[in-house]
């Protein structure tokens, strides 16, 4: 569970990144979630951007996502989900150094 002090470090860092997924007309399907779990275990902090045409609310989608990728969100704001899972190779572990 991140505190505030470690939300704002990772919003900080994303605020640097674009978004590298896009939640469109289909929703949270399987393959996104898994491209979005390969892109956690290699980056740690991913940020994604839920389009208008998306059936789904970006708060859900983050909080889908979220569970299925075993990961933590950050922040969602507007329609951009900020996620992060510290990675499992400790040679890929880069942003969790910073909190």
């Amino acid at each position: 569970m991140l505190n505030s002090k470690q939300r704002a470090i990772l919003k900080s860092e994303a605020a640097k990144m674009d978004a590298i997924f896009q939640i469109g007309k289909g929703g949270v399907g399987e393959a996104a979630v898994k491209s979005i779990g390969d892109a956690l275990e290699a980056r740690e902090l991913v940020k994604i951007s839920v389009l208008d045409n998306s059936d789904s609310d970006a708060r859900e989608a983050a909080e889908e996502i979220a569970a299925k990728t075993d990961s933590e969100v950050v922040a969602v704001i507007g329609r951009k989900i900020i996620l992060f899972k510290v990675s499992t190779k400790k040679e890929k572990r880069k942003i969790s150094t910073l909190i």
